[in-house]
């Protein structure tokens, strides 16, 4: 059982926190790269726990501010984007993307003393569809070279979804092995169409594979980035099936997902703020190009516009009872996202991990 203090020390993420400072020293995602096409609107965002605008400069680099102009205040977001970055609408200062005032055009002698503004600026990355931000001190780390990352634009693919929950809930339900013999199964199989290319050795859907041992033996490795994860099921006629998961300091796992022995899922938990997170997850195809538009048939139903699960628990997640009978474990669709929001979600906008019964599976 972990202890209030111990609870507070790793849900914490706003600036001057350890959980805070520790999540800094990472390049952490803030946006997909469609969100930020070229030509298009700034976009204010939240990201542990600071108001900050994220923009293209009119050479197409990503900028991310602070949100509020060094000036008086007002909002970059709503700015204008020219003459090499961000103007304030209120008084027109200007600003690049490293954060310095190159233009003060309402001062008589104009502008001269900008040189000495440094607004909030922090560097970033473009890499498999995402847009990185590195909020920690000094000069940024390189961006890790994940064979994910790295990987043709065809053989990728990007997506995000809002959680109204802690990021460590999202954290932990992503490596979780045990509750895919529970949560996301589904009775009568699912659609495997181009997206879902099921386990290797085996023409049985994963789902199937999960019912056959509820209660799979779990095998744990530590390793230098974190934690590699072994979940080992007996499925009869003497096979088992052995499914790798990775947890990867300080916020990301790698996952098996659609792309099966083929590739996997980047999973990051990305905090807004302590009650609320972005689950950014990028899946990856070693060998061949992803099918998006399978992709795109999967997640837009269920998404809308914003990220947002249509099914979310103001709507108590759509659940049908009926559904459950015959169809699906938990009677939330087939998404699996929706799954797990219910899950994290529901614990609390931050888990009371003191009340928590752990057990071997933990």
């Amino acid at each position: 059982m972990m202890t209030r203090e111990e609870n507070e020390l790793l849900t914490r993420v706003g600036p001057a926190t350890p959980g805070g400072e520790l999540l800094r020293r990472y390049w952490q995602p803030a946006a997909l790269s469609e969100e930020l096409a070229p030509g298009s609107a700034p976009k204010p965002l939240r990201l542990l726990g600071e108001d900050l605008v994220l923009f293209r400069d009119d050479q197409g680099r990503p900028g991310l501010l602070g949100l509020h102009c060094s000036h008086r205040g007002a909002d970059l977001s709503y700015g204008r984007v020219e003459d090499g970055g961000i103007r304030c609408l209120y008084h027109g200062w200007l600003y690049d993307i490293q954060g310095r005032c190159i233009e003060q055009p309402g001062e008589p002698d104009g502008g001269k003393g900008c040189e000495g503004i440094r607004h909030s600026a922090y560097p970033c990355r473009e890499a498999g569809g995402i847009i990185f931000a590195y909020m920690g001190p000094g000069e940024p780390p390189l961006l890790p070279a994940y064979e994910a990352l790295v990987a043709p634009p065809a053989q990728q693919a990007a997506l995000k979804i809002f959680h109204e929950c802690n990021y460590l809930q999202g954290n932990e339900g992503n490596i979780d092995p045990l509750h895919l013999s529970f949560l996301h199964r589904q009775f009568g199989g699912r659609d495997r169409t181009g997206w879902d290319l099921g386990v290797k050795g085996t023409e049985l859907p994963p789902d199937e594979l999960y019912a056959r041992d509820l209660a799979p033996r779990i095998e744990v490795e530590l390793a230098d980035f974190g934690v590699r994860i072994f979940s080992i099921r007996d499925i009869g006629s003497e096979q088992h099936y052995v499914r790798v998961s990775n947890f990867i300091m300080p916020n990301l796992s790698a996952v098996p997902a659609g792309t099966g022995a083929d590739g996997y899922n980047l999973n990051w938990a990305v905090p807004s703020d302590d009650t609320h997170h972005w689950k950014f997850q990028l899946s990856f195809r070693r060998s061949a190009p992803i099918d998006h538009e399978a992709f795109k048939r999967r997640n837009a139903p269920n998404l809308t516009p914003d990220h947002r699960p249509v099914r979310n628990r103001s709507n108590r997640y759509l659940q049908d009872r009926e559904e459950m009978k015959i169809k699906s474990f938990g009677g939330m669709g087939a998404f699996f996202p929706v799954h797990d929001a219910y899950a994290t979600e529901s614990q609390g906008a931050i888990q009371n991990r003191t009340r928590e019964h752990l057990v071997s599976s933990n």
